[in-house]
């Protein structure tokens, strides 16, 4: 089966590299630009902000024609929550959407994907025996809540160029490696489109950024990372094709649960942006950008690993690695001096 995994992960890749030039020439035509109007933003000109569109299409076309099970209903379900997820980004991307409209979607998107099938529907009991099955209710609220969870992470850590495109990359690489060597093969594909998309876009996207994902880019990577993991990696019980994804995704998760303590504590918006991401931070001890996102780059692939660890049992290994990460990010949010950046 590695054939085919990596056949699928290099169309992926060469659809969304030769896709990004033409986004870029399209964003201007259809008003998907990003103005820099603030200081929060680290760019100083119009930047197309439409490679969304070449994330997608990277990943649903190798899918469509590479995956064996493309046709089959989950994999259609989450198809169409994710279409609806792109179009909205990218409209709100173009003309701007409010965050009640943007939260409705996403609940939409989740709902389409409960009524696919694809859903949290038990976990394992912790005191052993069979599993603990959810009333369907339940079910729904616990997929909807991971779903959109999950979905706003990635968009939350778009905030510097590559970031969130290198971040989604690890992540999608670490599931995907674990879903083959639990031997759940048509998921470790599907990732591995995703991760192929997000490494064709990298070179467009990489600091000096010549495109943005976009609202767009980021909902969708989110939501499909979200979906897909739903599904289960492993053939274990659903808790564990959660639990997993969390530690890949730690540093965006934990940017984002920060982000929201922050604005509720200086009671602000919670969908309201500001510099206090840990990225910024992290900026904010003087490394430009470039080394920025490097540096989280690294943290990521450390859980990453550690997700791995810990999908095989391994959790002392895993929890050194854990420790480590933890200590970095640490360092970066207390250590708040402002010494001169370097230039990337």
């Amino acid at each position: 089966m590695i054939a085919p995994i990596l056949l699928i992960f290099f169309v992926a890749a060469i659809i969304s590299f030769g896709v990004t030039p033409l986004a870029i020439k399209a964003a201007p035509k259809i008003g998907a630009v990003d103005v820099p109007k603030d200081d929060r933003r680290m760019h100083n000109k119009t930047m197309p902000r439409f490679g969304g569109i070449a994330i997608y299409l990277g990943s649903m076309l190798s899918m469509a024609f590479l995956l064996p099970e493309a046709t089959d209903d989950r994999f259609i379900g989450i198809a169409i929550g994710a279409t609806l997820i792109l179009i909205m980004g990218i409209v709100d991307d173009i003309r701007g959407l409010s965050a009640k409209f943007k939260l409705a979607g996403q609940i939409l998107s989740a709902c389409i994907l409960f009524g696919f099938s694809v859903r949290i529907s038990f976990i394992t009991n912790p005191f052993g025996g069979a599993y603990i099955e959810f009333p369907w209710i339940v079910s729904l609220l616990v997929t909807v809540i991971w779903i959109v969870g999950i979905t706003n992470t990635i968009n939350l850590i778009d905030g510097l160029d590559g970031l969130a495109a290198g971040v989604s990359f690890i992540a999608t690489v670490s599931i995907a490696y674990i879903a083959y060597i639990h031997g759940r093969y048509e998921i470790s594909m599907a990732f591995m489109a995703l991760a192929g998309s997000c490494l064709g876009f990298l070179p467009w996207n990489f600091h000096p950024a010549k495109i943005f994902m976009g609202d767009g880019g980021a909902l969708y990577l989110g939501f499909m990372i979200a979906s897909i993991s739903v599904m289960s990696p492993m053939k274990s019980a659903t808790v564990i094709a959660t639990i997993l994804p969390i530690f890949v995704l730690a540093l965006p998760i934990l940017d984002t649960a920060l982000a929201i303590l922050r604005r509720i504590k200086n009671k602000r918006p919670i969908m309201e942006a500001d510099k206090g991401h840990l990225h910024h931070r992290v900026m904010n001890v003087g490394m430009g950008q470039r080394r920025t996102v490097l540096i989280l780059y690294c943290i990521s692939g450390v859980m990453g690993v550690a997700s791995v660890l810990i999908s095989r049992d391994l959790f002392i290994d895993a929890l050194i690695l854990i420790v480590i990460a933890t200590t970095l990010i640490y360092v970066f949010m207390k250590d708040q001096g402002f010494g001169k950046p370097f230039k990337d």
